[in-house]
């Protein structure tokens, strides 16, 4: 009797499956006809700034939406190459597209802890970064599985891994490793260091929350975790996780609108005429512009201009605070309200923006947006010291702000 029973019970489970099995595939041979063409892929064309360069070729200023610098898989040093695929997807050579480990993994992380655990592989990320939204669907997501296979079909690893290094995401209006690289650090990409690989590398995942400039101690956290991963599997040994982890990374600060030399007024004139004769297309198709600026007189006239703002400045005293700032008791809350304030404030030119921790009319004590807090005391404060008195009018007197 009971074997009769188990043999019903399994007859209906194998029943089920076949009945799902082919509902899968019907839904699979109705999506795959209208997947779209991978021409895009297969003939990259990726949008690229207008930029103004001086008589030498050093940058004078760029524009468009998308900040990038393409690369071959060849120029990916390998570090870099490492790194991405500790971040986002280890069997990336090994798998078909989609990676069956992950997935499961995911689904089981996201039954047992109901957190929401992705299983995106590169691919899939390439798939939906070139033909797919964002928006959560059963169709999306077989879509993007079946692009996925298709591209896989398509291209060798090495031409997926290119792409995707050039297209994603990375923040800063950066999109690319290459372009991320330059900006975030001033330097190429073939030049980075395992701990700046790492850094770059945890960026997809969250360009915003994990940006090195606006979310220096979440974007530490991430860079950490990612060199874990990398030792983990092997691609860097004891001695390279230690030094990387303890590295110093000198990200630079107001990347914004920043190019190494200043001809702003030059660079919009040569906006200009460039728009007058291409319109749109000046901003996407990577046209360089020479002018006959030369660096170095144009770094002496910034440089006598800017002295001369300074001094002017300094004659007439200091003018106050730029802001005041109300900073919790919590210290939890407190490097919060300090990010926001800081996403809203960048460097320029080596004056650095700093929120009052401390005042009197010795010192003053501030921290800097990397989290790092100074004493000024001495000569550091005779420019402001009318503004420490307790006497001084409330809109410009230093004092921190509870």
């Amino acid at each position: 009797m009971l074997n009769r029973w188990l043999l019903y019970v399994g007859s209906v489970l194998l029943g089920l499956a076949v009945v799902g099995g082919l509902l899968v595939a019907f839904v699979l041979a109705l999506l795959y006809p209208t997947l779209p063409s991978l021409q895009s892929l297969t003939d990259y064309q990726p949008k690229i700034p207008l930029r103004i360069v001086s008589a030498e070729g050093d940058l004078l200023g760029e524009f468009g939406e998308e900040r990038r610098a393409v690369v071959t898989i060849a120029e990916v040093p390998d570090v870099m190459k490492k790194a991405i695929l500790a971040a986002e997807d280890e069997r990336f050579y090994s798998h078909g597209g989609v990676d069956y480990l992950s997935v499961l993994r995911a689904a089981a992380s996201n039954l047992t802890s109901g957190t929401q655990q992705g299983a995106g592989t590169i691919t899939m990320q390439v798939a939906r970064n070139f033909f797919l939204t964002r928006e959560k669907t059963i169709t999306r997501k077989l879509r993007e599985v079946l692009l996925a296979w298709k591209i896989e079909a398509n291209l060798s690893k090495d031409e997926i891994l290119q792409l995707y290094v050039n297209q994603i995401f990375l923040g800063q209006r950066a999109y690319g490793f290459a372009a991320a690289s330059q900006i975030y650090f001033g330097k190429p990409l073939k030049e980075v260091t395992p701990a700046e690989a790492a850094m770059l590398a945890g960026l997809p995942k969250a360009p915003s929350a994990f940006n090195p400039v606006n979310n220096p101690r979440r974007a530490k956290t991430r860079q950490l975790y990612v060199l874990r991963r990398m030792h983990d599997l092997r691609f860097i040994d004891d001695d390279q996780f230690r030094e990387a982890q303890s590295a110093p990374l000198a990200v630079r600060q107001g990347l914004r609108e920043s190019t190494p030399t200043h001809a702003e007024h030059v660079a919009e004139m040569a906006r200009q005429v460039v728009f007058d004769a291409y319109g749109e297309d000046a901003y996407t198709k990577g046209l360089i512009v020479y002018t006959t600026i030369r660096k170095a007189d144009q770094e002496a006239a910034y440089a006598a201009l800017r002295r001369g703002a300074i001094d002017y400045d300094r004659r007439h005293g200091y003018r106050g605070p730029e802001a005041f700032v109300s900073l919790p008791d919590d210290p939890g809350e407190r490097d919060t309200v300090l990010e926001r304030v800081f996403q809203d404030t960048s460097e320029s030119d080596g004056l650095i923006p700093a929120v009052v921790l401390e005042a009197a009319a010795t010192a003053v004590k501030v921290v800097v947006a990397d989290g790092e807090s100074f004493q000024i005391s001495g000569d550091g404060l005779k420019f402001a010291a009318s503004s420490l008195r307790d006497k001084s009018p409330a809109a410009t007197r230093i004092r921190p702000e509870q």
